[in-house]
């Protein structure tokens, strides 16, 4: 049984604790909840430490609706007193970029799940490095189209570099030269989309009137890049390649549909028995991991391939102890190449690509494999109506799916 603590959660094995504030108090505050490391991994302190931080949140929030608006920071922080919005405090266009940036950062950082904030402030970092002493107001257009120009010469490659660790963007690009590729115009958009959402927000708090990135935009068309498909012999290949966990792992989402920080983050009670219709996984948050999306939480049946591998794997707790998918990713990266199935476009995920088109190959309509794998189905156009209208195909439909998944000759 995982252990649940009512406004904790486990993440990266450190408890983390998140309770919302009531949506009057939220406009205030200006946050939408209080969020803050528990600082430990041992459940029963951080049991403990969770009544003292309801405490702090009861007392925030009685505050609040008295006006005497505080909020809880974190430790070694320096106290501040909130007395009213930016906007009253600060002059319209006088703050600095930086100043800005860093208060962005610290609200995003409670609102998105680590990936995703890792992502905001590699963008923000960007803009920060070009103009972060100047004031809000002094931006303008040709400050968003040199932007552009220059992100738009960095390499895909130069995040992952030692030297590129505390490099602004002229340096990042000056070390881009050095290599022929450059990121994608999808991977350009995301950049400038995230750059607009701070300066939406900054225009939101009364520091702008415009956002100056409004009226630019990437030109270029995006060309999406597809995962490879396995053939039966890589997929073979793979799975008679040792007891590595990261092959086990792999044969549970080749099988399922599964993504691998959903398999990665399966507990024994996550499986469920459902008479004739066998074991099914419950795909659902839980201590180890969120969910990508509300659609990614679904039930799969266990293809009798991966009913047979249950024996093997913990009788409880985590069923593949110790991996993520970082680690995942990088072993899978080394079977690869090792294995002599190193090709482009041949990822992890392309496990997941397997599934889907034995599915398409033997003749499952669309929808019905989006519901197996978490997918918003593109039935129709009003996605929304027939959600309501629909109740979903059974359990009979799924295992009948799952069972017709055909093993690769020579396995």
């Amino acid at each position: 049984m995982s252990i649940r603590i009512q406004y904790a959660y486990l993440k990266q094995q450190t408890w983390i604790y998140r309770r919302n504030y009531p949506l009057e108090v939220r406009s205030i505050l200006g946050v939408p909840a209080f969020k803050q490391s528990l600082q430990t991994g041992d459940a029963k302190i951080a049991r403990s430490r969770v009544a003292e931080f309801n405490a702090v949140f009861e007392e925030v929030v009685a505050k609040a609706r008295k006006g005497l608006v505080e909020l809880p920071q974190r430790k070694a922080a320096k106290p501040r007193a909130l007395v009213g919005p930016a906007s009253a405090r600060i002059p319209p266009g006088t703050s600095r970029v930086s100043d800005l940036c860093q208060q962005y950062l610290n609200k995003r950082s409670m609102e998105l799940r680590h990936g995703g904030f890792k992502s905001v402030r590699f963008s923000v970092g960007l803009f920060r490095s070009m103009y972060g002493e100047r004031m809000i107001g002094a931006l303008g257009r040709d400050d968003a189209r040199q932007f552009l120009q220059l992100i738009a010469d960095l390499s895909p490659h130069v995040g992952k570099s030692e030297k590129a660790k505390g490099l602004g963007l002229k340096e990042l690009v000056a070390l881009s030269q050095a290599a022929e590729a450059r990121i994608t115009p999808q991977t350009q958009r995301r950049i400038v989309s995230q750059i607009g959402h701070f300066l939406d927000w900054v225009v939101y708090e009364g520091h702008l009137e415009v956002s100056p990135f409004r009226s630019v935009r990437v030109e270029q068309k995006a060309r999406l890049s597809s995962y490879a498909v396995p053939s039966d012999e890589e997929v073979c290949c793979l799975l008679r390649s040792g007891d590595d966990p990261t092959v086990e792992l792999a044969r549970f989402c080749l099988f399922s549909g599964m993504r691998a920080g959903e398999a990665a983050g399966l507990l024994r009670e996550d499986l469920v028995s459902k008479g004739r219709n066998g074991i099914f996984v419950r795909i659902r948050p839980n201590s180890v991991r969120l969910l990508k999306t509300d659609a990614a939480e679904r039930e799969v049946p266990l293809h009798p391939v991966l009913e047979e591998r249950l024996l093997s794997l913990p009788a409880d707790g985590r069923l593949f102890p110790n991996l993520s998918v970082a680690r995942v990713t990088k072993r899978f990266a080394r079977l690869r190449r090792e294995l002599g199935i190193d090709r482009a476009g041949l990822v992890f995920h392309s496990t997941r690509k397997w599934f889907i088109t034995q599915c398409e190959r033997g003749g499952v309509p669309e929808h019905f494999t989006a519901t197996l794998v978490g997918h918003q189905s593109a039935r129709s156009e009003n996605r929304l109506t027939y959600s309501i209208y629909s109740a979903g195909i059974s359990d009979e439909q799924k295992r009948a799916i799952v069972d017709a998944i055909p093993l690769p000759e020579g396995l």
